[in-house]
Parts: C-alpha cells; structure tokens; sequence
C-alpha cells in the first residue's frame, strides 16, 4: 500500500479520518507490505496483506483470515487488538 492512500483512507463502518497505521514490512520508503490499519473511534481494523489494505464492513469479513492475521503479527500488535479488536479478536 502506498503511504500516501492513508490521506484519504477512512473507516468503512463510521467513517472517522484519519486511519492509523502500523507498519510491518515495507518495500522501498513509500510502499507498505504488511501491516494494519486501526480505527480510534470504533476499534476495528484493518490488514494490510501483500501491500493491499482489506477495508470491507464486518460483514463481509473473513473470520478465518482476519484470526490468521492476529496469530501471525500478534506480537507486534497493540494488546487493544488482539484482544478487543473488531470485528474479531482472539479472545474467543
């Protein structure tokens, strides 16, 4: 994902703006691999897999991915995250 989409990002479900983003791997300076994006306002967030952002209301959602995302980059992620991140955290 190109940093510079993060200037108009928003969150699909309440629309807050701006969206924060944690890096995981980059290619080049401008360019995101993997990572996420978080919503302050309501707590979801977003992947960022192979430099694509995976912005899509829950209930559109994978579960299966989205718990396999939390299992990989766990530790990296904030603790509000994996266990109170929505749609899906990893508390159960």
């Amino acid at each position: 994902m190109q940093r510079k989409l993060l200037d108009i990002l928003a969150c699909p479900m309440d629309k807050h703006y701006p969206l924060e983003m944690l890096e995981f791997s980059v290619r080049e300076p401008d360019v995101v691999v993997n990572g996420i994006l978080l919503c302050s306002q309501c707590g979801r967030y977003y992947p960022i897999i192979d430099e694509i952002p995976v912005m899509l209301p829950d209930n559109l959602r994978n579960k299966k991915e989205d718990i396999g995302f939390l299992e990989k980059w766990g530790s990296r992620l904030p603790e509000s995250v994996v266990r109170g991140g929505k749609p899906w955290n990893l508390t159960g």
